[in-house]
């Protein structure tokens, strides 16, 4: 377990870290977020495209992998509106009720084991997450976003479970990659931003390490139950809040310390639990 501990804190802080320079392109470049998100899918795709396994292109057939990828896409789009007018680390707060859809969700349909304690510890993160957005969840309309996405990101956590069977996690990534840029390419190619080289470098830096991160939680998926990764996804806020801070000038106050400290103890915890 201290394996996936460690996967999950490296995924969990590259996905954030692409979230912030797609804020850098949206709110002071004024790149377009449909933009930013199909660039994310369609530069992921080339970065994969050299390590395809053999027989890939099978997954394409199957109907869940292109419902994972319409989850993936909306979410995606949806974090970038949001991120445009709205400070990274409240986003990824109200962003994270993704994990707690994702813990029902795979109680329900995966027939997952869920303890009472485990049950506890989750409703103990989550309230972590409630004291760093504390008032005004639903005053804006970017905070509603973010809360589209994290409900998108929860049922997409359950799907990465559900489809770990289907082939190897750089197969996976690559179909979703693929299916989104293609679902997304019309409102991508309709708002190009004018080519630099600070957009193009933040542009590529967004998908490689979007799709690193999304690689690293497949794998972390395929060695523990989904009900057991989701309280580590806990980790994308604290990075969140750090690039917030370093790159935006996102000073956290005592109340989102105090909320970090106890999502971060409840994941932990989480994890020790058999």
């Amino acid at each position: 377990m201290q394996r996936v501990v460690l996967i999950m804190f490296v995924a969990m802080s590259l996905v954030p870290a692409g979230d912030s320079a797609g804020k850098l392109l949206s709110s002071q470049l004024g790149v377009a977020p449909a933009f930013i998100a199909w660039s994310r899918f369609l530069i992921g795709t080339l970065f994969v495209l050299p390590f395809l396994p053999k027989g890939c292109i099978a997954l394409f057939a199957n109907w869940r992998i292109w419902f994972r990828a319409v989850l993936l896409s909306f979410g995606i789009t949806s974090i970038q509106i949001a991120l445009q007018t709205e400070m990274i680390a409240t986003v990824f707060a109200a962003f994270f009720i993704g994990p707690l859809i994702s813990f029902v969700l795979a109680a329900i349909f995966l027939r997952e084991p869920v303890t009472p304690l485990r049950s506890i510890l989750i409703a103990f993160g989550f309230l972590g997450v409630l004291v760093v957005v504390r008032p005004g969840m639903g005053a804006s309309t970017g905070l509603l976003w973010a809360v589209a996405a994290g409900c998108s990101y929860g049922a997409f956590l359950t799907t990465s479970r559900w489809l770990n069977t289907l082939g190897s996690p750089i197969a996976v990534v690559f179909s979703q990659l693929a299916i989104s840029a293609l679902l997304l390419a019309p409102f991508g190619l309709t708002q190009l931003p004018p080519f630099t080289g600070t957009i193009a470098a933040l542009t590529i830096t967004s998908a490689f390490c979007s799709m690193l991160g999304n690689l690293l939680l497949l794998y972390a998926c395929q060695l523990v139950p989904a009900t057991r990764v989701a309280p580590l996804v806990y980790f994308q806020l604290v990075a969140a809040v750090g690039l917030g801070w370093a790159v935006f000038g996102d000073l956290p106050d005592s109340w989102t310390w105090i909320g970090l400290s106890i999502i971060i103890t409840s994941g932990l915890a989480s994890t020790r639990l058999r």
